[in-house]
């Protein structure tokens, strides 16, 4: 239960008439647990093809440009394990961070029946989300893609075309580290790679065309003692090399600046115990946060071990609300009251769209 100030509700406007059965539809049986979660957004599975898409592009460049073609087996082989496994890991991260249920409350259960069932004493009410027809226990949020109400919602991020709550937030939380990690890795091989081949094999490659320009001898004939293919620094030509690895770079940069702040953001939620769209709102509204090591233990799956860092192991799963968590305490209404979720009344609460576009 949580007391909510009397000024709280001074606009609400109370409309019973949302107590009509027709208003609102049961929701149907549910399904199995572990029932895969997706949603059908455009925007998003387009967001989601196109991260697959960049991170099996610098597989393809660290692979293919910089190790396979490289004499120093050792160098090759420890950093595509490490390379491979962070890409590996990212990508599971991502898939388990869009195909959870993020919390999603469950639909269309605001009837008159259920909330008869739920015998409200004077003083206490319950809320409705207008939008999608649902009870609202406390810190719940409905999210206009989904067209779900969120538990603990921090955001909708279309990167994972999803939103991430209380069920995946471990998991955005991972895939944004791999992300920053595979950057920087990739950033350090170019690094390597641009100094290393510039001194051998692209010096060498533009002194043979000035040979060839002042001998005018063929391109064809000079090319094929030289059998670039054979070179360490890359199975391309110089040029073709160059320009795949300023892409990589350029990718690398920008992801690792992006998901570094994300990471950082997403670790001082977990901490102070307060989503995004609540550090938006913040609003004097009384409520008891959880302590900073406790919060970080229920998101990543109890006390510190591997298993924080694994994206198959699954986070503290939060007890089912039960029909008690459904129901607030408030100061100011004498009467029982079923209304609408005042949040859903203005524009800066739960109709900001909040998104890490």
């Amino acid at each position: 239960m949580m007391l909510i100030p009397t000024h709280h509700f001074r606009n609400i406007e109370r409309k019973p008439e949302y107590l009509q059965p027709e208003k609102c539809v049961p929701p149907p049986y549910p399904g199995p647990v572990g029932t895969m979660w997706f949603i059908r957004d455009g925007c998003g599975i387009a967001c989601a093809i196109v991260t697959w898409f960049l991170v099996l592009y610098a597989e393809f460049v660290v692979l293919f440009v910089m190790l396979i073609p490289s004499r120093d087996y050792v160098y090759s082989i420890i950093n595509g394990i490490v390379f491979n496994l962070l890409a590996f890991l990212a990508l599971a991260s991502h898939c388990r961070a869009m195909l959870t249920d993020p919390g999603a409350v469950p639909k269309g259960n605001a009837t008159k029946e259920f909330i008869e069932s739920l015998q409200l004493k004077p003083g206490q009410v319950v809320y409705k989300c207008p939008k999608c027809c649902s009870i609202k226990p406390d810190r719940a949020h409905h999210c206009s893609v989904c067209k779900r109400c969120i538990r603990k919602m921090d955001h909708h991020c279309p990167w994972v075309n999803n939103c991430v709550g209380e069920n995946n937030q471990k998991y955005f939380v991972l895939f944004t580290m791999y992300i920053a990690l595979i950057s920087l890795h990739a950033l350090i091989m170019v690094g390597f790679h641009f100094l290393h081949c510039f001194e051998e094999d692209w010096t060498t490659y533009g002194l043979n065309r000035e040979e060839m320009a002042e001998t005018g001898i063929s391109l064809h004939e000079k090319m094929q003692p030289l059998n670039f293919s054979s070179t360490e620094c890359s199975s391309f030509s110089p040029p073709t090399t160059v320009i795949l690895l300023i892409l990589l770079c350029f990718e690398g940069l920008l992801f690792l600046i992006f998901t570094s702040v994300m990471f950082g953001t997403q670790v001082h939620s977990i901490c102070t115990d307060e989503t995004g769209i609540e550090r938006l709102k913040r609003k004097n509204q009384p409520r008891e946060h959880m302590g900073s090591w406790q919060s970080v233990k229920e998101t990543f799956g109890g006390d510190f071990s591997l298993n924080w860092f694994n994206p198959f192991s699954r986070p503290c799963q939060p007890e089912i609300p039960s029909d008690k968590d459904m129901v607030r305490q408030v100061t100011s209404l004498s009467d029982t009251e079923t209304m609408e979720d005042p949040s859903e009344e203005t524009k800066d609460e739960d109709s900001v769209e909040v998104t890490d576009e």
